[in-house]
């Protein structure tokens, strides 16, 4: 398991569009994939619980990856995340 903290960077948070692009690079990997914010954990593969976790611009989450491609799983999260999500 590794984890690693960023920040969203994209003006909005993670609303509807920026959720769906973090789920569709979250499903291509077989590890699990969640993140931390506010004390609460959420599945990065649910558009649904990306949405309910209420991150906002500048907010700081804890990405956790758990499995065989974890560590090819949080580059590239990271990554699109980093670039702001599409926007």
């Amino acid at each position: 398991m590794i984890k690693q903290k960023v920040t969203i960077t994209n003006p909005t948070g993670l609303h509807l569009r920026p959720a769906g692009i973090l789920c569709q690079e979250a499903m291509k990997y077989k590890s699990l994939i969640n993140f931390s914010f506010n004390g609460c954990t959420s599945n990065a593969k649910s558009v649904l619980s990306v949405l309910g976790a209420c991150v906002k611009s500048g907010d700081e989450i804890e990405l956790i990856c758990e499995g065989a491609d974890e560590e090819e799983a949080m580059a590239s999260l990271v990554n699109a995340i980093e670039s702001g999500l599409g926007e």
